[in-house]
């Protein structure tokens, strides 16, 4: 278990390093999905309270944003990186979060409610007080006390994927 714990700190490490090295994500005005596609980028952009709603956003970088009371619902996130993002109060219903870099960001009071967070990487974000009804954490990387909290409130089944939200927690 101290060698799980060990390896999450190291692989965060990596990943909020790669980050900052990475000239896409290290504060450039686009990130690019392929040759002459490009896509949005919100590094550390003051986006509260913008609608996203339905939006294509996947591979973009929100990195460093505060984005409180925004809706992000129904959004297509995957692949983004929202490394230190402040979420705050955010609707992220059914977001795809799949593949993200979410590191050290505030999901406080967010509403997660049938959103997708396969393979995410959120060590040392902050879940206290979100919606999770139907959401898949399913392999996802949380601090043990924020799985441990999420599984007290974990409910319903994940209506893209068809995965019990508890089961995705690894709850027992």
């Amino acid at each position: 278990m101290k060698f799980f714990v060990f390896f999450k700190y190291i692989l965060s490490f990596i990943c909020s390093f790669l980050l900052i090295t990475t000239p896409a994500f290290a504060g450039a005005n686009v990130a690019v999905k392929g040759e002459g596609d490009e896509v949005p980028s919100y590094v550390r952009s003051n986006i509260t309270g913008f609608d996203f709603h339905g939006e294509d956003l996947h591979l973009s970088s929100i990195a460093g944003a505060v984005a409180r009371d925004a809706d992000f619902s129904d959004v297509d996130l995957h692949g983004t990186t929202l490394t230190l993002s402040d979420l705050k109060g955010s609707n992220l219903n059914g977001i795809d979060l799949t593949d993200t870099l979410s590191d050290r960001v505030n999901f406080q009071k967010t509403d997660l409610r049938n959103a997708v967070l396969v393979n995410m990487i959120a060590s040392g974000s902050s879940f206290a007080g979100a919606q999770i009804d139907g959401a898949d954490f399913t392999f996802a990387i949380l601090d043990s006390e924020d799985q441990r909290n999420l599984c007290k409130i974990a409910d319903g089944v994940n209506p893209t994927t068809g995965v019990a939200t508890r089961d995705s927690l690894e709850c027992s």
